[in-house]
C-alpha cells in the first residue's frame, strides 16, 4: 500500500476535496493520472486557494493550462511522480553596460512579470532587476534599468495619493536623468491614471510608458514578458515623449500597441489585446525589431530635462451614467454632498430625460461644474442638434466634445484643483492638453470587426483556415 499523505501536503484542501486526495492517497505536487467520468487527465495537483470550494480537484496539465475536475467525477487517481513549484522567483545579477540607456520602472502593483502562489491565490510579482532579468532576460539586450516600488495596490485601489505620487515621481527620475520611464500598472484602470499623468506630467522630455499583463506569467498565453519588452524598448529608444499605454496589439503577439494615455479604454475584460485607442488611431507599433508610427503629430523626445509637473486635483467630482428613467435624486444627493463637478456619460449626442433638468438647474446655481460626455464613446457631443441638447445647455450643461468620460472625469478634477472659476474651469477643460480632444474623428478611427457579416468573415477566412 502506498504511503499515506500526510496532512501539510493537501493545501487548500477541505471538505469533499480532501476525502478524494486521502482516498487515492496522493496529494498537492503529485503527478498524476487522473480517470474520470469526462475522461482522462495527466498532470500536476496544484494547491488550492484557502478560499475555495471543496469541490474540485485542480491539476496544472501537461500544456501548462489548469483545470478544475470535479471531485463527484474522479474515478481514479495514480501518482506517477513529484514535482513541487517554489515561488521564489529566480534572480540574476542584472548586467550593466555603460553604452545603454537607463530606464526608470516604477511599479504601482501591476504585476508585469509574476508567479502564483496557487495556495493562497496571491500573485508574486518580480520587481527588483535581479527578478525581471531572471524572468525576462530579453531586457538587458536594451537597456540599463533600475526599480522603485512606489505602491503595492489593486489597480482599483489607485486614488489620488497614488496618482500624485506617481507623477511626482516622474519628475524626479525625468531629473536625474532617466531616458525613459516605464509604470507598471494592474490593467483594470489603467487607462484612468494614464489620462491623469498626461494632465499631471506636460511637455516630459522623454517616454512615460504604462504596461501591464491581463494573463499571469505561469499560463503559457501570458502577455506578461512580450508586453515588458515592448514597452522597456518604447522607454528606451522610442521617439515619443507622451504618456501612453503599451499592451499587445492583436490577439498574437506579433507586436504591440502604443496608445495615447488620454485616448484609450480597456475594451474587453479578458482578452489580451484588450486596449483600444476611441475616436483616433494609435500612436505606433512596437516589436522587437522596430517602431512603425501611424502618425506624426506626437511629441518627440528631446535632450533637456524640463518637464511641468502639476498635481493640483480636486477629487469631489463624479461621472454619472445616464439610463432611462433615471431619477432627479442622483444629481441631488451629489449636490447635497458637496461634489464640485459632474462629469455626465449621456445618450446618443449627450442626452438625459426631462425630470432631471431642475436637477441639473440647481446643481449649476449652486456653482456645480457639469460637462456631457458620450456613453457610445467613439463620436461628439453635439446638444445643439435637438431640443434636448440646446434645454441641458440653457440650463449649464457644457458639451464636452469628444472627451471620453473617464478622461472627462479625470480633467475636470485636475482642472478644478487648478481654479473654481467656471470660465477659467471651461477654458482648462475645452483646451487640449495631451491629445483629449481633436477637431475630427479620423476615417479610421472607428472600425469594429463584427463576426457575421459577410465582408469580414471573406477577410479573415484569407487568415484562418
Amino acid at each position: 500500500m502506498a504511503e499515506i499523505i500526510p496532512q501539510d501536503l493537501h493545501k487548500g484542501y477541505r471538505g469533499n476535496a480532501l476525502e478524494c486526495l486521502r482516498r487515492f492517497q496522493v496529494g498537492v505536487w503529485s503527478d498524476v493520472e487522473v480517470d474520470s467520468t469526462r475522461g482522462a487527465f495527466t498532470g500536476i495537483i496544484l494547491p488550492r486557494s484557502e478560499t475555495a470550494d471543496d469541490k474540485h480537484v485542480v491539476l496544472k496539465l501537461r500544456n501548462g493550462y489548469n483545470v478544475g475536475l470535479a471531485v463527484a467525477t474522479i474515478t481514479a487517481m495514480k501518482e506517477i511522480g513529484r514535482k513541487e513549484a517554489h515561488y521564489k522567483i529566480p534572480e540574476k545579477a542584472f548586467p550593466y553596460d555603460p553604452a545603454k540607456p537607463l530606464v526608470k520602472l516604477l511599479g504601482t502593483g501591476g504585476t508585469i512579470a509574476s508567479r502564483l502562489d496557487y495556495r493562497t491565490g496571491a500573485v508574486i510579482p518580480a520587481f527588483s532587476p535581479g527578478e525581471l532579468y531572471g524572468s525576462v532576460p530579453e531586457l538587458a539586450d536594451i537597456c540599463n534599468i533600475e526599480t522603485e516600488k512606489l505602491y503595492g495596490v489593486f489597480s482599483e485601489n489607485m486614488g489620488p495619493e497614488q496618482w500624485i505620487g506617481t507623477a511626482e515621481a516622474i519628475g524626479r527620475e525625468i531629473e536625474r536623468g532617466a531616458s525613459g520611464i516605464i509604470i507598471g500598472h494592474g490593467t483594470d484602470t489603467m487607462h484612468h491614471t494614464a489620462a491623469i499623468l498626461s494632465f499631471m506630467v506636460q511637455n516630459p522630455p522623454v517616454p512615460i510608458v504604462m504596461v501591464g499583463s491581463q494573463r499571469s506569467s505561469d499560463r503559457p498565453s501570458s502577455d506578461a514578458a512580450i508586453n515588458l519588452i515592448n514597452a522597456t524598448r518604447t522607454a528606451a529608444h522610442g521617439d515619443i515623449a507622451e504618456v501612453m499605454v503599451c499592451m499587445f496589439g492583436p490577439t498574437s503577439d506579433s507586436y504591440g500597441l502604443l496608445h495615447r494615455g488620454t485616448r484609450v479604454r480597456k475594451m474587453h475584460s479578458s482578452y489580451r489585446s484588450t486596449f483600444r485607442t476611441i475616436g483616433d488611431i494609435p500612436l505606433a507599433i512596437v516589436d522587437r525589431e522596430r517602431f512603425v508610427h501611424l502618425r506624426n503629430d506626437y511629441k518627440r523626445r528631446r535632450a533637456d530635462r524640463n518637464v511641468t509637473i502639476n498635481t493640483a486635483f480636486d477629487d469631489r467630482v463624479s461621472i454619472v451614467y445616464y439610463y432611462p428613467n433615471m431619477k432627479p435624486d442622483i444629481i441631488d444627493s451629489l449636490i447635497d454632498n458637496g461634489y464640485k463637478g459632474i462629469i455626465i456619460a449621456g445618450t446618443g449626442l449627450g442626452h438625459v430625460n426631462k425630470p432631471l433638468y431642475p436637477s441639473l438647474k440647481r446643481a449649476f446655481d449652486k456653482g456645480i461644474h457639469v460637462y456631457m460626455t458620450v456613453q457610445t464613446l467613439w463620436g461628439y457631443v453635439q446638444m445643439y442638434v435637438y431640443d434636448t441638447g440646446r434645454d441641458m445647455m440653457d440650463l449649464g450643461v457644457i458639451p464636452g466634445a469628444n472627451l471620453l468620460p473617464e478622461v472627462g472625469y479625470m480633467k475636470l478634477c485636475w482642472a478644478l484643483g487648478q481654479s473654481d472659476d467656471r470660465e477659467e474651469v471651461k477654458r482648462i477643460m475645452l483646451t487640449p492638453i495631451a491629445g483629449e480632444i481633436t477637431e475630427r474623428e479620423p476615417h479610421n478611427g472607428y472600425l469594429i470587426y463584427q463576426g457575421g457579416i459577410p465582408e469580414v468573415d471573406e477577410f479573415i477566412g484569407k487568415f484562418k483556415k
